[in-house]
C-alpha cells in the first residue's frame, strides 16, 4: 500500500537539479524528463522513481518470463530496463560482439519513493511509509531548490558512492575511441546494400560504438550538460549500482493507457541551422526527402504489422504519418501508430511481440537483426534499448534509448553508440555524416 501526498510546485531547472541531487543518496535512481514538450500522448511532464523495495535482474534467458511473473506479481510501480540483446530471449538469435560496459540484460525495480511531476503539481507516493517522512524529504529537496545558489557546482553534483568526478581527468582529456574505423564503416555499409540489393531486407539500422577506457566521469554533470544541450521530450538520468544511463533520447517506443496501445517511430533526420530561414527550409525538405520518407513508411508498416500480433481486430491504425518534429540537435521525421487491446492481454506480452523496435532493427526484423549482429563490432547492450516504467494498472511508457551515454562506473568504461537507416537509396558518404551528427552532442559533453 502507498501513501499519497501532493504538493505544488514549478518545475524549474533549479527544481530539477535539486531533487536529482537529492536523489544521489540512493543506489536506485531513474530520472524522466518531458523538458516541457508538448505531447498528445503525455500525463506527467517528469518522474523520479528512487530506492529499491525489490527488484529483478537477469541475463536475456527466459528474461521476458521473469519480467511479467515480477510485473504481475508485484502490481506496483516499476521502473528499469531492457537492453537491446533481449532480443535473444524473442527468437533464436545471439549476441556475441565486443562488450565494454557488461549491464544486465534487464533490470528492474520496486521503488520505495515515487514523484510524479504535472504542469504545477507533484503526487508523491511512498512504499512502507514512516510517519512525516514524505514532509520531511519534501522539504530537503525545497531547500536545496531555495538555495541552489548556495552550493558550489562540483558539490551539487557529487554522487553517491566512488568518487566519478571529471576533476581525474583534467590533466588527462577523455579521449574518444570508435569501434569501428571509416574504412571499415563503408566496407560494412556496403555489404549490407548488397544484401538489400539482393532482397535479403529492405532496411536495416547499422550502428557503430564510440567509446573510452580507464575514465571517471560526475554521473550529474554529464546528465546535465547533455540534456542542456538537447532538451530531448524522453530524457532520463539512470542510476541503478555502478551503471549508468545519461539519455536525450526524442523518440518514444510503446506506450500503453488503458486499452490503447501507441507507438513512434523516428526514421529521417535533418540538421538543424542557425539561421531560421534556413533552418526552415531544412525542415521542409526532410518532408519531401523520398529515401527519408521511405525508410520511415517501411518501419511505419513493421510497427503496424508488429501491433497486429495483439490488438483488437481492425484497431490498428496510423494517426501520423512522417511528421517532422523539431529538437535542439536535429529535424526528425515521426509517425504515430495505435491500436486497441482486449484486457486479458498482459502488459509485458505486449513488449514483447514489439520488441526490439522496429526503427533500430530494420524489415523483415529478424533478417536485419541477423545481418546487424555479423557486421557491427560492439554488443549493443542498453543502446537501442529501452527504460519506462510500469504502473501499478498495468499501463506503461518506454522511450528507445539512442542519443544517450552510457557509463560503467566499476570498469571505468563510458561508450555512446550512433547509428542510422540502411535502405537501397543510401549513399554510404551522407550515412556516415549522419553518424556524426547525431554523435555531436554526446561528443561534445564528454569531450567538454
Amino acid at each position: 500500500m502507498r501513501v499519497v501526498k501532493k504538493h505544488s510546485v514549478t518545475l524549474t531547472e533549479d527544481f530539477k537539479k535539486s531533487i536529482l541531487h537529492w536523489a544521489q543518496q540512493f543506489d536506485e535512481v531513474i530520472w524522466l524528463d518531458s523538458n516541457h514538450h508538448q505531447q498528445d500522448h503525455s500525463k506527467y511532464k517528469a518522474i523520479l522513481a528512487v530506492d529499491a523495495f525489490t527488484a529483478v535482474k537477469t541475463d536475456e534467458f527466459k528474461a521476458f518470463e521473469k519480467l511479467e511473473e515480477y510485473q504481475a506479481k508485484t502490481n506496483d510501480w516499476l521502473f528499469g530496463y531492457l537492453t537491446y540483446d533481449i532480443k535473444n530471449d524473442v527468437e533464436r538469435l545471439s549476441s556475441n560482439n565486443f562488450d565494454g560496459l557488461h549491464f544486465p540484460d534487464l533490470y528492474f525495480f520496486q521503488p520505495k519513493k515515487v514523484f510524479l511531476f504535472t504542469e504545477n503539481e507533484v503526487e508523491i507516493q511512498y512504499l512502507n511509509f514512516v510517519d512525516d517522512e514524505i514532509e520531511a524529504d519534501w522539504q530537503e529537496i525545497t531547500h536545496l531548490s531555495k538555495n541552489l545558489h548556495y552550493f558550489e557546482p562540483d558539490r551539487l553534483c557529487e554522487t553517491k558512492g566512488p568518487k566519478n568526478l571529471t576533476k581525474e581527468n583534467e590533466n588527462n582529456p577523455i579521449k574518444i575511441h570508435l569501434r569501428t574505423s571509416k574504412d571499415s564503416y563503408f566496407e560494412k555499409i556496403n555489404t549490407m546494400l548488397q544484401h538489400i540489393h539482393k532482397g535479403d531486407i529492405y532496411e536495416a539500422n547499422f550502428c557503430q560504438e564510440f567509446y573510452s577506457e580507464n575514465i571517471s566521469i560526475d554521473a550529474v554533470k554529464t546528465y546535465l550538460h547533455l540534456n542542456d544541450i538537447s532538451k530531448s521530450p524522453f530524457a532520463t538520468y539512470l542510476k541503478l549500482g555502478g551503471f549508468y544511463s545519461f539519455s536525450a533520447s526524442p523518440e518514444r517506443y510503446i506506450k500503453k493507457t488503458g486499452n490503447k496501445v501507441i507507438s513512434q517511430p523516428i526514421k529521417g533526420t535533418a540538421k538543424r541551422h542557425l539561421n531560421k530561414v534556413e533552418d526552415a527550409q531544412l525542415k521542409s525538405d526532410l518532408q519531401k526527402d523520398t529515401k527519408e520518407r521511405s525508410e520511415n513508411i517501411m518501419i511505419t508498416d513493421l510497427v503496424r504489422n508488429d501491433l497486429s500480433r495483439f490488438a483488437v481486430k481492425g484497431s490498428v491504425k496510423v494517426e501520423e504519418l512522417c511528421k517532422v518534429y523539431t529538437f535542439e540537435q536535429v529535424h526528425q521525421m515521426i509517425s504515430t501508430i495505435s491500436c486497441e487491446v482486449e484486457e486479458s492481454i498482459s502488459p509485458v506480452s505486449i513488449l514483447k511481440k514489439t520488441f526490439p523496435m522496429g526503427s533500430m532493427t530494420g524489415a523483415p526484423k529478424i533478417s536485419a537483426m541477423k545481418i546487424i549482429e555479423k557486421l557491427e563490432d560492439a554488443k549493443r547492450g542498453l543502446y537501442s534499448g529501452t527504460i519506462g516504467y510500469f504502473t501499478p494498472s498495468g499501463d506503461f511508457d518506454f522511450n528507445v534509448i539512442i542519443r544517450s551515454i552510457l557509463y560503467n562506473s566499476e570498469n571505468k568504461y563510458v561508450s555512446f553508440s550512433v547509428g542510422g537507416a540502411i535502405t537501397a537509396k543510401s549513399i554510404p558518404e551522407k550515412e556516415y555524416e549522419e553518424c556524426l551528427l547525431k554523435a555531436k552532442a554526446m561528443r561534445e559533453v564528454l569531450e567538454s
